[in-house]
């Protein structure tokens, strides 16, 4: 089973949270039938993005996105959402989040905190 988290940055903020909570309920239901498929390991609806970013595409509605990254082998980090329209803004953003948790993760490991 795959440990899936929501990441909060340095200021306590989900972007994930934030895009989940505005979406209408179906949509809602659907992203969370996803999420359920990656805690049970399957990973084929994600497209790897590069450094261990990876975006799932939903294929109904505006071309919805999930953002995430996965850290090792049975976690993955949810990061951002967002749609087909923006999807480059999206990308950078989940980009840079990414690099903020493993940044606080190394600093984490460095000062001898559990991540």
């Amino acid at each position: 089973m795959i440990e899936v988290r929501e990441y909060y940055d340095s200021r306590g903020r989900s972007a994930f949270g934030r895009w989940y909570t505005d979406l209408d309920s179906a949509t809602a239901i659907r992203v969370r039938d996803v999420i359920a498929r990656i805690k049970a390991g399957n990973f084929a609806s994600l497209k790897g993005l590069g450094g261990g970013l990876l975006e799932c595409r939903l294929h109904f509605g505006p071309g919805y996105r999930i953002y995430l990254g996965r850290d090792g082998h049975s976690l993955v980090i949810l990061l951002a959402g967002g749609t087909k329209a923006r999807q480059q803004q999206d990308i950078e953003r989940a980009r840079e989040l990414w690099r903020e948790y493993r940044h606080r993760k190394r600093e984490e490991v460095r000062r001898g905190a559990h991540p």
